[in-house]
């Protein structure tokens, strides 16, 4: 296991798993475009690195996994210079983790707001801690979801619940998010990166270049019709059955015995 700090970002790999915090705890790890630039620098790094095959992301501390955006720094800013620069980043940030070719695990340990959901919504796979609340409140400041909350959430929930979310600005519980369909489960706080690491670690075990043609499989054909979508998945199963290891898990199976994969 190895540890390298890069302030605000804190970032670790264990056993083929890579961990990026989210490490603002004075602010609730508010988002700021320091922050971001931090998290896309590590993210680079965990593409990168051949023996990282599955990222978590979280937050440091017990109160949040991110609780917005820096809202001293967005109260400075006319629109466009906002736009030009902290919209353009944090954008920017929330696609690359969003198409990042290998799988991505929220552990969210506590509060998601504004920003904190909107990452949420650009995150594979999603377990929130009991006590965590999430929600979109910009419109209780005059503002609305602008890191690609608006379009991502809309795709990911019917429509209705979406824009009550986005109307009231109220939070909900784990829970009800659970229950809406923006996470997968509750997790208890105490065992919250212990599961979201046994997760990752089960999800790293599999064939990195299946799980990439896979993510990427599921991306292309969300944005596809039907009839598009399904000779785009012809395609990319063959690309898979060119590789090394889609022969070496036929073979493992036959053999009755653990495949050993290798990313080719």
């Amino acid at each position: 296991m190895s540890d390298v700090t890069t302030a605000p970002i804190l970032t670790r790999v264990d056993n083929a798993v890579g961990v990026i915090t989210i490490h603002r705890p004075a602010t609730l790890n508010a988002l700021n475009t320091e922050t971001l630039l931090a998290l896309e620098d590590a993210l680079t790094q965990m593409e990168k690195d051949p023996a990282v095959r599955a990222i978590v992301f979280t937050g440091a501390g017990e109160k949040a996994f991110v609780a917005g955006g820096d809202i001293a720094d967005l109260n400075s800013r006319q629109g466009l210079a906002h736009y030009q620069e902290f919209a353009e980043v944090i954008h920017r940030v929330f696609r690359r983790i969003e198409v990042c070719d290998k799988p991505t695990i929220g552990a969210i340990n506590g509060w998601a707001l504004g920003g904190g959901t909107e990452l949420l919504l650009a995150l594979d796979i999603r377990l929130v801690a009991e006590d965590a609340r999430l929600g979109l409140p910009e419109i209780t400041l005059g503002l609305f979801p602008g890191a690609g909350g608006t379009q991502r959430i809309i795709r990911q929930i019917p429509l209705c619940r979406a824009k009550e979310l986005m109307f009231t600005g109220d939070q909900i519980t784990a829970q009800e998010a659970v229950q809406l369909g923006l996470a997968n489960r509750t997790v208890p706080k105490a065992t919250l990166m212990e599961e979201s690491m046994a997760l990752a670690q089960r999800i790293a075990a599999k064939s990195p270049i299946t799980l990439k043609l896979l993510k990427r499989t599921l991306r292309d054909g969300a944005d596809m019709p039907l009839s598009a979508a399904i000779g785009h998945e012809q395609a990319m199963i063959g690309l898979v059955l060119d590789s090394q290891d889609a022969h070496e898990g036929c073979s493992a199976f036959l053999e009755k015995r653990k495949p050993q994969f290798v990313g080719r």
